[in-house]
């Protein structure tokens, strides 16, 4: 699943437009978690639909960024899915499905985490720099030392790589969604929304957490190494590049590593971290569920279908092996 992008240009006052919608958004969702906590569950139902609402209009903004600046196919066509599928959960909130609250606290889990991370100038700078520095690293453990300097984002995050020494004569910087903070929060978000003992979800948290630092380490060094060096400059992929995509020649090594490749492994990834969540947290399938649903509109049961514990199963199972032993 995307991290959240910068917001778009556009502004109202001081505050860009995607800024404003996505606090809002966030903002909403977060209340009606606390109306639903506070047992007051038909208002939160109505004003998370609201939220949902928000949040599509907030990723249609975003598609011209993913098709004109980033020429990412896959991330236009999500986030072009998103409006429609926000405003369907919105109205299946209405209709009463209050199993979906779950997946709204989960985004406003999200939210919370992201999008201080995204706006706050402190946080955003060190986890760019920070992120910068440990990509430097991992080039020169395979034998790449370009330095790093200024990028054109204002930060400490550009490879200084030669452009008279490469074969592309580009380099790379780093920018926000190539910190990792999106898929963190996403999982960070699915976590803490459901409802399980604050014990059974640290190891979870962490394990995603890790992994996902690690995985996105490695992409961010297979990038800054494959645009520079030419690796995918092969006729068919320049060819798509620049007659389907309308890029220039050179950029056909990042767009073939960053928006193909990178973002393919991503997906898979991101399915093989949600398997190891869910076997440690079946509470998480509640959420997962819901997403199906919104997308199918059958309903599913995914522990069933993976052949592991539900949420209720590892209870049941603990409370039948104490009835045997007479521990109570």
């Amino acid at each position: 699943m995307p991290a959240l992008p910068t917001a778009t240009a556009t502004s109202i006052g001081s505050l860009p437009l995607g800024d404003l919608l996505a606090w809002t958004a966030i903002a909403a969702f977060v209340v009606a978690m606390v109306l639903e906590w506070r047992e007051l569950v038909d208002p939160a139902r109505y004003l998370a639909a609201g939220a949902w609402v928000v949040f599509g209009v907030f990723w249609l903004t975003m598609v011209p960024h993913y098709y004109l600046e980033v020429k990412s196919p896959i991330q236009t066509l999500l986030t072009l899915a998103a409006l429609p599928l926000s405003v369907y959960a919105g109205y299946l909130l209405v209709q009463g499905r209050e199993s979906l609250l779950v997946l709204s606290n989960a985004v406003a889990f999200m939210g919370l985490i992201y999008l201080p991370a995204e706006t706050v100038p402190l946080v955003r700078t060190w986890l760019i720099e920070t992120t910068a520095a440990q990509t430097h690293f991992g080039m020169e453990l395979f034998g790449y030392s370009p330095g790093i300097v200024e990028g054109s984002n204002g930060y400490m995050s550009k490879f200084a790589f030669d452009p008279n020494e490469t074969v592309t004569g580009r380099t790379t910087y780093i920018v926000m969604s190539c910190t990792g903070i999106g898929s963190m929060a996403i999982f960070g978000g699915l976590i803490a929304a459901v409802d399980a003992p604050l014990k059974r979800k640290v190891t979870p948290f962490l394990l995603s957490i890790g992994v996902i630092w690690f995985l996105n380490l490695v992409r961010n060094v297979f990038i800054g190494l494959a645009s520079p060096w030419g690796w995918f400059q092969q006729d068919v992929f320049v060819y798509v590049v620049t007659e389907l995509m309308g890029a220039p020649a050179d950029r056909t090594s990042y767009l073939v590593a960053h928006n193909f490749i990178a973002q393919a492994l991503s997906i898979v990834a991101l399915l093989g971290i949600t398997y190891l969540v869910v076997r440690l947290l079946p509470e998480v399938f509640d959420p997962l569920e819901e997403v199906l649903y919104i997308l199918t509109g059958t309903e599913y049961d995914l522990a069933d279908a993976l052949g592991t514990e539900g949420p209720g199963d590892s209870t049941a199972a603990a409370s039948a092996a104490r009835s045997k032993t007479g521990d109570d």
